[in-house]
Formats: structure tokens, C-alpha cells, sequence
């Protein structure tokens, strides 16, 4: 009979504690139960089972039974946000049909053309990475090259010829002030240099490659595959500015100026 009792102890109190642990959470039961020692059992004699005891969590805090809750938020960092390119204006051409494309320069070999229809905007070509991207809207082809030329004929039409492209150019300002308009067309490049009030001053090419006006030097420069416009002081002492005919300031170099003699 006291064998028998015991059994049905033990029986009851193993189902009280697994009643108590399934009332918890997962983690909870598992970390009560990883936690507490196993009472020992003498050889002979029978124990009833003691089940641990379980931590119910207070209001004021988090029992040590439960996993601390992070706050993500908080190592959240906001992703940098890259700057737009800005789209500089190179020039606009005629097409075929009457409208036009405003040509822009976004960065190194690349280039956008705005297709207007009067006012409204047709569509924009994008050439990227020396990229030929062609457009077609009610039988006008339009074709924008790597290098910011567009071209255009109409379905039917005679296609321009390979090589022939209509020129575009860019104007800068100079470091004394006056005004460069650096061209590339079918004739090669040029440049056309005049005062701010639009005066003219001089053009130079490959074939006459160096102009001066009071005491500033402009050139043209064949560096290999390359074309450069070159801007020298020589009032100054001979600093130098090197520009690419997209307009960009590639090289500056500054003279050295020798101290007066006593």
C-alpha cells in the first residue's frame, strides 16, 4: 500500500509541473529547467519528484528566466544618401522634324537629350559607358552618340551618313575673365574666343593652334587621341589652366614666382 501511494505522488506531481511549464513560454520553460539541480535519490527509497519552480515575470521587470529584448532601432544607421549629378546644359539641335534636343552633360561618358515637340517633352536618351542609343517617335528617328552628338532623320528619308554629325559646344569662362566656346563638329575641334559683351577675339584650331591677347596665350593640344585647350598667363609668370571640350578643368599648374632682387 505505501508503494503504491508514493507511485501516485510521484504521478500527480510530474503532471502539475508539466501543466506549470506549458503555461510559459518556450525559452522561459527551458531556461527553468536547464537551471535547477535534479534532487538526488537514495538507493532503496522512494522520492517524490520535485519539479523546479518557475519565475513568474514581475511588472516592475523582466524575470532572469527571460531574454533581454534589444531595441533595434536603436542600431540602425541611415544609409548614406549619394548626391544626384548635376546635368550641365551642352546645346541644343534642330531634328528633322522641327522639334529639337536639348542636349546635357551628366558626368564622364555621359550624356542626356531632352526630345521636345514645342513645349512638351517627348522623351529623353540616355547614352552611358560610350553607349550609341537610338529614339523613334511618328517617323522621327533621333540617335544621341557617346560623345553628346544627336542625329536625326525621318522614317523614309535619307539616313546621315557615318561620320557626319552635327557639332556641339560648349562655353566656358576663362581664369582672366573672358570667354571660350570650345566646338566639336564634323570640321574638327575649335575654339572661339571673346569678351564677356560677346566681342569677338580670335579662334583657333589644329591647324592654327595658338592665339594671344594681352598677355594671355590660348592653344589647342594634340595629346595623343585626345584634344586640349590650354589657358596660359603670361602676365602672371606662366600658370596654366588644361581643359577638356567638355568644358572640364582636367590640369592646373601654378608658376613659381621668383623673389625681387634687393
Amino acid at each position: 500500500m505505501r508503494s503504491t501511494r508514493r507511485t501516485t505522488l510521484r504521478t500527480a506531481a510530474v503532471c502539475v509541473g508539466a501543466a506549470a511549464v506549458l503555461a510559459f513560454p518556450v525559452g522561459s520553460a527551458f531556461a527553468a529547467a536547464s537551471a535547477a539541480p535534479q534532487p538526488a535519490v537514495q538507493p532503496g527509497v522512494g522520492q517524490p519528484v520535485t519539479e523546479p519552480p518557475v519565475t513568474e515575470p514581475s511588472v516592475a521587470g523582466r524575470s532572469v528566466t527571460e531574454a533581454p529584448v534589444t531595441d533595434l532601432k536603436a542600431d540602425r544607421t541611415a544609409p548614406a544618401v549619394k548626391p544626384k549629378p548635376a546635368r550641365v546644359f551642352v546645346t541644343t539641335v534642330k531634328l528633322a522634324d522641327g522639334s529639337i534636343a536639348k542636349v546635357y552633360k551628366i558626368g564622364d561618358d555621359h550624356f542626356e537629350a531632352d526630345v521636345y515637340a514645342g513645349s512638351t517633352k517627348r522623351d529623353t536618351l540616355v547614352s552611358k559607358g560610350g553607349a550609341t542609343t537610338y529614339g523613334q517617335s511618328n517617323g522621327l528617328h533621333v540617335v544621341l552618340q557617346p560623345n553628346g552628338t544627336v542625329t536625326s532623320w525621318m522614317e523614309g528619308g535619307p539616313k546621315p551618313k557615318p561620320g557626319v554629325e552635327r557639332e556641339s559646344s560648349v562655353r566656358i569662362t576663362m581664369p582672366d575673365g573672358r570667354i571660350a566656346k570650345l566646338i566639336d563638329g564634323p570640321d574638327g575641334k575649335r575654339v572661339a574666343i571673346s569678351m564677356p559683351n560677346g566681342n569677338r577675339l580670335a579662334a583657333i584650331d589644329l591647324k592654327h593652334p595658338s592665339a594671344q591677347n594681352d598677355g594671355w596665350t590660348y592653344r589647342i593640344v594634340q595629346d595623343g587621341k585626345r584634344v586640349k585647350f590650354v589657358v596660359i598667363d603670361g602676365k602672371g609668370g606662366g600658370s596654366s589652366w588644361v581643359y577638356r571640350f567638355d568644358g572640364k578643368l582636367i590640369e592646373k599648374y601654378t608658376a613659381e614666382r621668383s623673389a625681387p632682387k634687393a
